[in-house]
């Protein structure tokens, strides 16, 4: 917990929650111990998507759908989902999660390890949703910048470890150190890409809103 557990909880109540279906998934996962994105996040989203209106979003880490169908629930009907997974095990059952939600006509699973899947992508994305290993987001970022579309989202989940970034390296356990130095390596590159400009917010578990800029000389293109 990274700001005051009493001040999160409130601000948690007043969330006006989600579907029916979304909350009945939420609850199924954290009955059997499957991470999901969490409520302060959820209404960061929701409000993101409110606010920029991507027509196409790339996930990177489905695990169990819950995050690819709430984008999809708040984002413009017109709005397509492409989530990479690499796990076996939740694969079929975001499979099925999207199916009994009725989305499946919206959200692309994609199979395979990110690293490959990016590299073989080709199309331009408004919205980046990074989700995944949190030690590989470091070499993910190249690929995920390469699509992403000028004046493009990119929104990176749990990047604070619960505070342990701002922490020496030497004050964290030997096994954590190596995600430790890739994490704290990350949000400097976010920080001061030329291509970048990056916000980190102490939400969940701490969140980086970096925003693709134009290139010099481009025009600048308003949606709507």
């Amino acid at each position: 917990m990274i700001i005051d557990e009493r001040l999160s909880v409130y601000i948690d109540s007043l969330d006006r929650g989600n579907t029916a279906f979304l909350d009945n998934l939420e609850k199924e996962a954290l009955e059997m111990g499957i991470p999901i994105i969490r409520k302060s996040m959820q209404s960061l989203l929701k409000f993101l998507l409110a606010l920029t209106k991507p027509e196409k979003i790339l996930e990177v880490g489905t695990a169990i759908g819950f995050s690819a169908l709430l984008m999809s629930r708040y984002a413009p009907e017109d709005c397509h989902i492409t989530t990479i997974e690499n796990y076996e095990k939740r694969i079929p059952i975001a499979r099925e999660n999207f199916r009994r939600a009725g989305r499946e006509d919206r959200i692309t699973l994609l199979e395979g390890d990110a690293a490959d899947v990016l590299r073989e992508l080709t199309d331009s994305y408004d919205m980046i949703f990074m989700d995944a290993a949190k030690g590989q987001y470091l070499h993910f970022l190249p690929e995920v910048l390469r699509l992403m579309t000028p004046g493009g989202l990119l929104v990176s989940d749990n990047v604070l470890q619960d505070g342990d970034v701002a922490q020496s390296r030497f004050a964290v356990e030997r096994r954590d150190r190596t995600i430790h130095a890739r994490m704290r390596e990350y949000l400097y590159l976010l920080k001061h890409h030329p291509e970048l400009e990056t916000v980190v917010l102490p939400v969940g578990d701490g969140v980086t809103l970096s925003t693709k800029l134009p290139q010099a000389g481009s025009p600048c293109v308003r949606k709507g």
